[in-house]
Formats: structure tokens, C-alpha cells, sequence
């Protein structure tokens, strides 16, 4: 009868636990709110106040997300798959390993945040400021970062194929190892960016405007076409 009761102790604590955990992806939007691992896809979250909200494994595919405060937000390994993210806050937060399809980041704050193999394949940062982030060895290929604010960021190791660059600001920017196949260049100043090699120059796209570190010079396929 010990036994019984034991593994009754043990089944209610489950069931309870198991309780907690779906009663919190019911939970409204607020500061702190823990929806790790819970579906909130394809909701209207405009201006939604989710500082310091912890989100880890969370999948918010095409949830509107336009302005919201997520500075802080631990977003770890969510989906966020044609999310709109344009002018949100999300200053200092946890991106690591974020997966992202097409999502929308134009004129988002992010200074300081870590997007660390996060996969972001033909999303747009256009004009987002990214001071100071950390984007070593995250994906961004056929996407946008035109007129982003890169100074001080970390981009080591990171894929920027077919990017578009035009605009950013890259002073003491760490490009190490950056892949820039066919990423668009053309007239952008990256004198003061750190780490660049001549194969990577070579291998991108950009025109007699583009400004190199010294020691650099420019690729002699310059400028490439439209189509590449």
C-alpha cells in the first residue's frame, strides 16, 4: 500500500506539472510571460509588451509582432517563419539558433542582441540597428541588411550570399570568415571593417564606389549584373 501511495504522489506531481506547463500557453501577453515551447502562431501581438518574456522553442510563424517591446526576450531556438518584427524592440535579446523564413526585421531595434546560428534565410533588417550584436555564423542569405547599423557587431563565420548591403555600416564590424558570394557592395563604405580578406571581395559584388580596407582592392569582375 506504500507503493500505491508513493506512485500516486508521483503521478499527481506529473499530472500537475504537465498542468503548469499548458496552463502557461494560455497565459495573455505581459512582461515575463513564459511561453517556452507553446503554439502562438498567426496571432496579432502589435505594440505587445513581452520584455524579459521567455520564449524558448516557441513557434510564432507568421505572427505580427510590428512594434512590440521584446527587449530582454529569450527567443532561443523559436520559429518565427514570416513573423513581422518591424520596429519592435528586441534591444539585448536571445536569438540563438532562431529559425526564420522570410521574416520581417526592417527598422527593429536589436543592438546587443544574439543571433548566433540563427537561420534567417530572405529576411529583411533594412535600416535595423544591430550595434554591438552578435551574428557569428548565422544565416542570412538572400536577404536584406540594407542600411543596417553594424558598427561593433560580430558577424564571424556568418553566410551572407545574394544579401543585400548597400547602406550598412560596418565600422569595426568583425567580418572574419564572413561568406559574401554575390553579396551586393556597390558603393558601400567597409574601410573600417575588421577581418575582410581579398577572396571574400572577390567573390561579392560591387563597383568602383565601394570603399575597401587597406590592402584590399577591388575584384576585377566588378560590377556584376543584375542577375547575379
Amino acid at each position: 500500500s506504500q507503493l500505491l501511495s508513493r506512485q500516486l504522489v508521483v503521478a499527481i506531481g506529473f499530472a500537475c506539472l504537465w498542468g503548469t506547463v499548458h496552463g502557461a500557453c494560455s497565459d495573455a501577453p505581459s512582461a515575463r510571460v513564459d511561453w517556452s515551447g507553446c503554439e502562438k502562431h498567426r496571432l496579432i501581438l502589435r505594440k505587445a509588451d513581452l520584455q524579459n518574456a521567455r520564449l524558448v522553442g516557441a513557434d510564432l510563424n507568421g505572427t505580427d509582432l510590428e512594434g512590440a517591446n521584446l527587449s530582454s526576450a529569450d527567443m532561443t531556438r523559436a520559429s518565427v517563419d514570416r513573423v513581422r518584427f518591424s520596429g519592435a524592440d528586441l534591444g539585448r535579446a536571445t536569438l540563438v539558433q532562431l529559425s526564420g523564413y522570410r521574416s520581417n526585421f526592417s527598422k527593429a531595434k536589436l543592438p546587443g542582441v544574439d543571433l548566433t546560428k540563427a537561420e534567417l534565410a530572405r529576411s529583411n533588417f533594412a535600416g535595423a540597428d544591430l550595434t554591438g550584436a552578435n551574428l557569428s555564423k548565422a544565416e542570412f542569405q538572400r536577404g536584406s541588411l540594407e542600411g543596417a547599423v553594424l558598427l561593433r557587431a560580430n558577424l564571424s563565420g556568418a553566410d551572407l550570399a545574394r544579401t543585400r548591403l548597400t547602406g550598412a555600416k560596418l565600422a569595426e564590424a568583425r567580418m572574419a570568415q564572413v561568406r559574401l558570394f554575390r553579396t551586393r557592395i556597390e558603393g558601400l563604405d567597409m574601410s573600417a571593417a575588421l577581418g575582410l580578406t581579398q577572396i571574400q571581395i572577390d567573390t561579392a559584388c560591387g563597383d568602383k564606389q565601394t570603399i575597401l580596407p587597406k590592402g584590399l582592392k577591388a575584384s576585377a569582375s566588378w560590377p556584376c549584373s543584375k542577375d547575379d
